[in-house]
C-alpha cells in the first residue's frame, strides 16, 4: 500500500453532523479523507446509498481505515420500517467489514444502546462499559448488532449526545450525559491509529462514581459543595440546575486506551473557571 493509501481514511455519513466533524478533524490531522453520504456535503466525495455495492467499492478503494458513522438514528424510530433500520445500520456495516477486510475499522455507535439499563433505582447509574446494554427500540437493537459485527476489527465509540440543543437543556446535559462534537471528532482521530474494543465517549463531568446517590437525591446540593463556581455560573445566566441526575457517563476507559481527554464541557460552555 502506497503512502497516500496508508493515510487514506474512508468516512461514512460525511454530510451529517458527526461524520462531517470527524472528516474535518481527520483532514486537520493530516489524513486523506474520502467521504460518502446520500446527499452532497463539504467532505462527501462519493454521493450515493451505501446499500449500493458500487458506492461501497468507490468509497473503500485503497482505504487503510474505515470510520463508519452513517446510520438511521433515534428520530427515525416509528417513521422508518424496522427492516430498513436493519438494512442500513446492520447489513451495511457487515458489508463494509467484508469488503475492506484489511482496513482498520472505527464504528461510531451511541450510548443509547444501554437503553433500559440507564433507568435509576435509588441512585444515578454510573455508566461505564461494564454496564450491560438493554436495548429499548429498533435503533438501540441495530446499533448493538452492528457493534457485535465490528468486535475484533478495531474500535467502537459509544458517543454521548452531541447535537445542538437550547442552552438550558445543553447546560444540564453537559453536567452528566452530553459531549461536545469537537471531543467526539478528536476521539475518532485517536481511534484510527490506536486502541481496540468498545469505549464510551463523553464528559468531562464534575462527578465521581461515589457521587451516584447524592446526584440522584439532590444534585444542586452536591454541586454547591463540589463546584460552587458552576452553581454561580448557572445562576448568573438564569439557567436552572437539574434537581436529580439519572446517569453519569464514564469515559475513563477511552482515556486509558486511546488517550482521550475531553476538553469542552460545562465549564467551557458557561465560561466558568
Amino acid at each position: 500500500m502506497d503512502e497516500e493509501n496508508r493515510s487514506l481514511v474512508a468516512v461514512t455519513g460525511t454530510s451529517g453532523l458527526v461524520g462531517a466533524a470527524i472528516a474535518a478533524a481527520l483532514h486537520d490531522a493530516g489524513r486523506v479523507v474520502r467521504g460518502a453520504d446520500r446527499v452532497p456535503g463539504r467532505w462527501t466525495t462519493v454521493v450515493g446509498d451505501l446499500r449500493d455495492p458500487a458506492v461501497r467499492r468507490e468509497l473503500l478503494r485503497g482505504a487503510g481505515v474505515v470510520v463508519h458513522s452513517a446510520a438511521l438514528h433515534a428520530p427515525h424510530v416509528g417513521r422508518v420500517p424496522d427492516e430498513e433500520f436493519r438494512a442500513v445500520n446492520v447489513d451495511v456495516t457487515g458489508a463494509l467489514l467484508r469488503e475492506a477486510p484489511a482496513a482498520r475499522f472505527v464504528y461510531i455507535s451511541s450510548t443509547s444502546v444501554y437503553g433500559h439499563a440507564l433507568v435509576p433505582v435509588d441512585r444515578a447509574v454510573w455508566v461505564d462499559e461494564t454496564v450491560e446494554p438493554r436495548p429499548r427500540d429498533i435503533y438501540d437493537e441495530t446499533k448493538l448488532a452492528a457493534e457485535e459485527l465490528v468486535a475484533g476489527r478495531g474500535v467502537t465509540l459509544r458517543i454521548a449526545r452531541c447535537f445542538p440543543e437550547p442552552l438550558p437543556v445543553l447546560a444540564a446535559h453537559l453536567l452528566h450525559r452530553a459531549v461536545a462534537l469537537s471531543d467526539v471528532a478528536a476521539a475518532a482521530v485517536l481511534a484510527v491509529s490506536r486502541g481496540a474494543g468498545t469505549f464510551n465517549i463523553a464528559g468531562p463531568y464534575p462527578f465521581t462514581r461515589d457521587d451516584c446517590v447524592a446526584v440522584h437525591r439532590d444534585a444542586p446540593a452536591l454541586l454547591a459543595r463540589r463546584a460552587p463556581e458552576l452553581v454561580a455560573a448557572f445562576r448568573d445566566r438564569g439557567l436552572p440546575l437539574p434537581r436529580a441526575l439519572d446517569r453519569v457517563y464514564d469515559s475513563s476507559a477511552a482515556g486509558e486506551a486511546l488517550g482521550y481527554r475531553p476538553l469542552h464541557g460545562i465549564r467551557q460552555l458557561l465560561g466558568s473557571p
